[in-house]
């Protein structure tokens, strides 16, 4: 199973995963998430998120989500990207959760593309619907 590690702007990761076990009535495992709040320094957060990034990884390798691309979290997280084994994506959203923690056994490149469609479709005008 591919691990997941959440890394965002303060508490926002964990209510995200709050949210998640919610939905699907339990804590899946091999989640965690990091929040950066704003006094942190991102040289000191990056040895952190590399622990909660082995713990979450079991040998299939993990897939990191952040909030927003450019900003501090999105920038840790690049640090820890490995091309096939560790990705990441932004922009997470709890559509984007739920979709990768439910594609995250089916490989890395499915489970890439199905967290990327569901954040997308998960944003829908509902009078329009």
């Amino acid at each position: 199973m591919i691990g997941l590690l959440l890394v965002t702007h303060s508490s926002y990761g964990e209510s995200l995963i709050q949210c998640a076990c919610h939905v699907l009535n339990n804590r899946p495992p091999q989640l965690m998430q990091l929040g950066v709040a704003l006094q942190d320094d991102p040289l000191d957060l990056l040895p952190l998120a590399q622990t909660l990034l082995q713990m979450v990884d079991h040998g299939e390798g993990a897939l990191v989500l952040t909030d927003l691309y450019g900003a501090t979290p999105s920038n840790i997280a690049m640090k820890l990207l490995q091309p096939g084994r560790v990705e990441g994506l932004s922009g997470v959203n709890l559509p984007m959760l739920l979709r990768a923690l439910t594609y995250r056994e089916r490989g890395m490149d499915t489970l890439l593309t199905r967290a990327t469609a569901g954040g997308r479709d998960g944003i829908v005008n509902m009078l329009k619907r």
